[in-house]
């Protein structure tokens, strides 16, 4: 059977962009394996697409060149016979190990001078594709072939053994519907509605809700503040679970609060209800995708600015969108007012 080797991004979010386009390969050619080179900390979500076959771990840290072990990792992948590798990432390192496997054809955007590098290298038309996940669905087409719109949603499967593996690990027996609040953002600061927010809002769904606090261990004192602030009416799971074992739980919210985040998408892809904030980024190039996302944000004349921290030290973007605001959103998304 012919195998793909698609060389994956780093980021949560542009792994879930990265499911439309797989599935579109497999649209057109039923008969291939999909083989994902990707870091670890990715892995999961790649595991809960259909369409692919294996993951490949990606030993480098972010960022890192090290030639050495990109030449290495490149010549343990001749074994497994690659026809095709895809790079998704834009950058030269990213395009090194398809190169050093000796795949026969790589295809990718031209990005950093990549000629050599890549044999099928493509010029990027940002306007034309305005979105991260319809970049990534036209490397699936032939060359000179228009994208196929529209691209689908990304899609997401949880696992209901790991679910439930999950649930008695942390000894959660849920006895109301749940709302799960994302308020970590890897990105930055900038990125992040106020923890007195999140907890105003914990506070005022908790009649009707169970408030569980998604992140990864770098946001457990976010979420540590969020419980206390809230008078315990949110539940911190920040750091208690892994990525797979948060996707598996956000599949048993009824609605999701989130920052612009990998776990928006994740949420997104699983179809939940989804009301996002947005601060210094813009929904014009990532938003949620799903027609249950809602965006909450001031537009402000400074933003979108894309900065990992307010330049102007005062943060207006999230600090002064009241809890008020996300609650109107959550009513118009439910039909029903959430408190």
């Amino acid at each position: 059977m012919p195998k793909i080797l698609v060389i994956a991004p780093s980021w949560v979010g542009d792994a879930v962009m990265v499911q439309p386009f797989l599935r579109r390969i497999k649209e057109r050619r039923p008969d291939v394996e999909i083989e994902l080179f990707a870091p670890a900390w990715v892995a999961p979500v790649f595991e809960r697409m259909a369409e692919t076959s294996r993951v490949e771990i990606n030993p480098l840290a972010h960022g890192e060149f090290n030639l050495k072990l990109r030449r290495k990792l490149g010549r343990a992948l001749k074994e497994h016979h690659y026809r095709h590798a895809i790079v998704l990432p834009n950058s030269w390192k990213s395009a090194l190990v398809p190169f050093f496997a000796g795949i026969p054809l790589r295809t990718g955007y031209v990005g950093e001078l990549r000629y050599g590098l890549l044999n099928d290298a493509r010029p990027l038309d940002k306007q034309a594709l305005p979105l991260m996940v319809e970049r990534f669905a036209q490397l699936a087409e032939p060359p000179g072939t228009a994208l196929v719109r529209p691209v689908p949603y990304p899609r997401l499967r949880a696992s209901e053994a790991g679910r439930d593996r999950t649930l008695a690990k942390l000894e959660l027996i849920p006895r109301k519907p749940i709302a799960a609040f994302c308020v970590g953002a890897e990105y930055g600061p900038a990125k992040r509605w106020p923890p007195e927010h999140f907890a105003v809002l914990a506070e005022r769904l908790s009649a009707h809700y169970e408030v569980w606090l998604f992140g990864s261990a770098k946001d457990a004192a976010i979420g540590s503040a969020i419980a206390q602030l809230s008078g315990g009416r949110a539940l911190n799971l920040c750091g208690k679970t892994d990525l797979a074992e948060a996707i598996d739980l956000l599949s048993l919210a009824q609605l999701v609060v989130t920052n612009d985040s990998g776990l928006m998408h994740v949420a997104a892809a699983l179809d939940k209800p989804l009301v996002a904030i947005f601060g210094s980024s813009s929904p014009s190039f990532t938003p949620p995708l799903s027609d249950k996302a809602r965006i909450a944000s001031l537009h402000l004349p400074c933003s979108p600015c894309f900065k990992r921290e307010c330049p102007h030290g005062h943060l207006d973007c999230l600090t002064k969108l009241p809890p008020a605001r996300v609650e109107a959103e959550i009513e118009a998304l439910l039909g029903v007012s959430p408190i």
